[in-house]
C-alpha cells in the first residue's frame, strides 16, 4: 500500500479520471434535458425561476466558501504536512469534494431536472466511493491520528458534539 500512497500522493487511482467523466456526463445530460428536450423537467411550471434561483444560490456561494477554505490541499507546495484539521476540514473529511457536489446539486434545482438528479445521485455515490478508499489510505498513513480525526469529524456534514 505504500506504494500507491507514494504513487497517487493518498488518492485514489481513478479519482481524477472518474471526476473528470462524471463532469462530461453530468453536464451533457444537464444541457440536453434542460435546454432541450425537456424529457424529465416536470415541476418547471411548479417552481419559477425565483424560486429555484433562491435555492441555488445559496447553495453555490456554500460550495464557493468551502472550496476557498480547503483549497489549499490540491496545492502540493503549500500542502501541511499529517492530518489536515484546519479551516473546513476542521468540521468534515471532504470539503472540496462536498463544493463539487454542491456545485452540481444547485445546477439540478435551478433545472428540476429529473434525468440530472438521478446523475448527481450516482456522482455522490462515485464520490462516497473514492473518499471511503482515500480514507483507507489515510489510515494507513497516519493510522491512529488519523482515526482519532474520523471520529471527531463527519465525512460530509459536521458532526454534532454531545458533552
Amino acid at each position: 500500500m505504500n506504494t500507491i500512497l507514494k504513487e497517487r500522493n493518498g488518492e485514489h487511482p481513478w479519482g481524477d479520471l472518474g471526476q473528470l467523466i462524471a463532469l462530461v456526463i453530468f453536464m451533457a445530460v444537464w444541457v440536453i434535458d434542460s435546454f432541450w428536450l425537456n424529457w424529465t423537467t416536470f415541476g418547471l411550471e411548479a417552481f419559477p425561476n425565483v424560486i429555484r434561483m433562491a435555492v441555488a444560490v445559496p447553495i453555490w456561494i456554500l460550495a464557493g466558501i468551502l472550496i476557498k477554505v480547503s483549497h489549499f490541499v490540491i496545492d502540493r507546495d503549500r500542502r501541511p504536512a499529517g492530518v489536515i484539521s484546519t479551516g473546513a476540514f476542521r468540521f468534515m473529511r471532504h470539503p472540496v469534494y462536498l463544493s463539487a457536489l454542491l456545485v452540481y446539486l444547485g445546477l439540478v434545482i435551478s433545472s428540476l431536472s429529473l434525468a440530472t438528479f438521478v446523475v448527481w445521485v450516482l456522482i455522490c455515490l462515485f464520490y462516497n466511493y473514492i473518499a471511503a478508499y482515500e480514507e483507507l489510505l489515510l489510515i494507513a498513513k497516519y493510522g491512529e491520528a488519523y482515526r482519532a480525526y474520523q471520529r471527531r469529524t463527519g465525512r460530509w456534514l459536521p458532526k454534532l458534539q454531545t458533552r
